[in-house]
């Protein structure tokens, strides 16, 4: 026969003689977790947009590919976006020519590039560039250093 065990803050009595030992603020933090665990799972269901860092990878991820300079065949590539700045960048004319370094960021809503190519008659050559969603280009700059001169120039995705 079973004896009454009183139940006590500090225990929960299970089947016969078999007890579990809580302490409260375990006990506390169990019942705030089962209670605030379904809910953070359905915040950004229930609103219909996921987080803004979802967004904003899907739209720098925009710029990975293949790029043409309709102008002269110039060829840039891009991959690895991250969301912090960072892009791996290839370019050609049509042989390899050293990228010096390349970064993306974000401007009043707006994705821009900065490529600096350093090479044989490349010696700090720059490209700064927007991303236009709405025509699928890089639209900007190129500082051609050698000649020191600047032109309006625009990428289209190679197809």
């Amino acid at each position: 026969m079973m004896k009454d065990i009183p139940i006590q803050a500090t225990h929960i009595v299970l089947r016969g003689k078999m007890c579990l030992f809580l302490s409260l603020p375990a006990l506390a933090v169990i019942c705030i977790l089962g209670t605030l665990w379904p809910v953070a799972g359905t915040v950004f269901a229930e609103s219909g947009t996921p987080p803004k860092q979802t967004q904003v990878q899907t739209d720098i991820d925009r710029l990975e590919g293949r790029w043409v300079r309709p102008d002269g065949g110039y060829i840039l590539e891009l991959w690895a976006i991250k969301k912090d700045g960072s892009v791996s960048a290839a370019y050609y004319n049509p042989r390899p020519i050293k990228v010096f370094g390349s970064k993306w960021s974000r401007k009043e809503g707006k994705i821009n590039l900065f490529v600096e190519l350093r090479d044989v008659n490349y010696p700090g050559s720059k490209y700064n560039l927007q991303y236009d969603p709405k025509s699928d280009r890089l639209k900007g700059t190129y500082f051609q250093a050698v000649e020191k001169q600047t032109f309006n120039i625009e990428f289209v995705r190679a197809k």
